[in-house]
């Protein structure tokens, strides 16, 4: 899905019934052992859906209604789409996952791009707690004295 969500983004779902999606939306889907977190394109009569994710050539093969597990509520990225988000935004959004579904190195650089700066805020994080826990054992040790 990207590149609406990166790997290891948190979003809320919640369960829905089919009929109640509209195109455009992310639904969370079961088939075949998979779960599928992708944007539902159209539905299908008489009764199942087309999902699509953002940086996919395609769309998947119709999914029946029985698969689909609910649809995304909430995600930082798409509650700050909901609001004040340009027509330019939209469209530079479909041309960078275009750009991720066909060109495989743009796609490997962004992705080594997101975990390195990932990993780099954990270290960050992982220091502060450090310092953190320091801190509170010499206070710890300083009150037995």
């Amino acid at each position: 899905m990207l590149p609406a969500l990166w790997p290891g983004d948190v979003v809320e779902i919640v369960n829905c019934p089919p009929e109640d999606v509209r195109p455009g939306e992310i639904v969370l889907a079961f088939r075949e052992g998979r779960f599928f977190l992708h944007r539902c394109v159209a539905r299908c009569e008489p009764s199942g859906f087309l999902l699509r994710g953002d940086s996919m050539p395609g769309s998947d093969p119709p999914f029946p209604d029985e698969a689909m597990l609910g649809r995304l509520v909430h995600d930082a990225k798409a509650d700050a789409m909901a609001f004040g988000v340009t027509w330019f935004a939209v469209k530079c959004s479909r041309a960078l996952g275009l750009l991720l579904c066909h060109c495989g190195l743009a796609r490997r650089l962004a992705l080594k791009l997101y975990h390195r700066r990932k990993a780099s805020a954990g270290e960050f994080r992982n220091r502060e707690l450090a310092a953190d826990i320091r801190s509170a054992e010499l206070e710890a040790s300083l009150e037995t004295l």
